[in-house]
């Protein structure tokens, strides 16, 4: 895999389609391939500190070992303990995920929980990762996630307005 930094910027929305799928964004998607070495891997795990999922490509695991020692050299400056293991395995447990050239993956039930998906995704791009919250969660984040919570419901009024046209028209 590249050592290039990836960056992931913009917006997305996703509702729940045929056989319990999910659509990563375009914009998300090429950069998710890219970032994997041209494979079609979507990495998802539950984000550290928000009631959201994090997303990223195969080649982000490569900067972990740095962001450990980064961590651990922040705590021991702050005289905090640092379990530099249990850090690991947050990092490293991230579920790796195949879609298709639609962009299409399926979300696997215990992620789903963990961040109170029911049938729609909100993407957000963050830099070297995006986030992916439930509409209701993210309508729950306090001051500065105002913009996000714009965009996500102007999204989410153009996606079930576009899917209830398609079910009026069948």
């Amino acid at each position: 895999m590249a050592s290039q930094p990836y960056n992931y910027n913009g917006t997305g929305f996703s509702l729940l389609r045929d056989k319990g799928r999910f659509v990563l964004p375009p914009q998300f998607r090429k950069t998710v391939k890219d970032s994997s070495g041209e494979k079609a891997v979507l990495c998802l795990d539950k984000h550290d500190r928000w009631p959201c999922l994090i997303g990223f490509g195969l080649s982000r695991k490569d900067g972990f070992e740095a962001q450990l020692d980064r961590e651990e050299d922040l705590a021991a400056k702050r005289n905090q303990d640092f379990d530099r293991e249990l850090r690991g395995l947050q990092l490293n447990g991230f579920a790796q995920l195949p879609f298709d050239d639609s962009g299409r993956f399926v979300l696997p039930e215990y992620l789903a929980e963990l961040a109170s998906v029911d049938d729609q995704l909100y993407f957000q791009g963050a830099g070297q990762f995006f986030v992916i919250f439930s509409p209701k969660r993210l309508a729950e984040m306090g001051q500065g996630w105002e913009g996000a919570q714009a965009a996500c419901r102007q999204l989410a009024a153009e996606a079930l307005g576009k899917a209830k046209a398609k079910g009026a028209a069948a």
